[in-house]
């Protein structure tokens, strides 16, 4: 069995990185395999439609499905197709379905940590 190698990242140094400016930003990382991680920042007044929409080229709602964990902040997340919201908060695991918008609720800024298996070919 060949020696396996354990493989460490940081968001510090991230591979890319979704800029919003004063309202936060998205540092991404990429392991070796191909899974990714995310530490999402959003700002108070952060709006998916305003702030992340355009970086994505305007989808009509947000076409990746998402599997975290909430480190600070109340985020609300509305389904496009249903209108349905639901609050995600400090300590919560989540997994969002494609096809939705966002926005931070309250005072304080939201602090996320992203998950995303490798992506395979169909």
């Amino acid at each position: 069995m060949p020696d396996a190698v354990i493989e460490v990242r940081r968001f510090e140094a991230p591979d890319q990185r979704l800029d919003m400016k004063e309202r936060g930003g998205i540092s991404i990382v990429q392991m070796a395999d191909g899974t990714s991680g995310m530490h999402a920042i959003f700002e108070k007044g952060w709006r998916w439609e305003v702030d992340e929409k355009p970086l994505l080229g305007f989808p009509d709602a947000c076409p990746m499905r998402h599997t975290g964990y909430c480190l600070s902040g109340q985020l609300v997340v509305r389904m496009l197709d249903t209108g349905r919201e639901t609050r995600i908060g400090q300590g919560d695991f989540f997994e969002i379905p494609p096809g939705h918008d966002a926005y931070v609720d309250g005072e304080d800024r939201v602090e996320l940590i992203l998950f995303a298996p490798p992506e395979h070919p169909h």
